[in-house]
């Protein structure tokens, strides 16, 4: 934290933290390319089902 701006890191740890749940649902995907669409998946709040 910078005192004098009152600025923290919060949002990038938010963001690393969700990252790092994927990463652990992940576990087992044949390629990077599928983690990284995982990654976009969770991260964009997208919906599994448009109904």
């Amino acid at each position: 934290m910078d005192r004098r701006l009152g600025a923290t890191n919060s949002n990038d740890e938010g963001i690393s933290n969700e990252i790092q749940t994927t990463k652990q649902k992940a576990w087992g995907f044949r390629n990077v390319g599928r983690f990284i669409n995982a990654i976009y998946f969770h991260r964009g709040g997208l919906e599994l089902y448009l109904l």
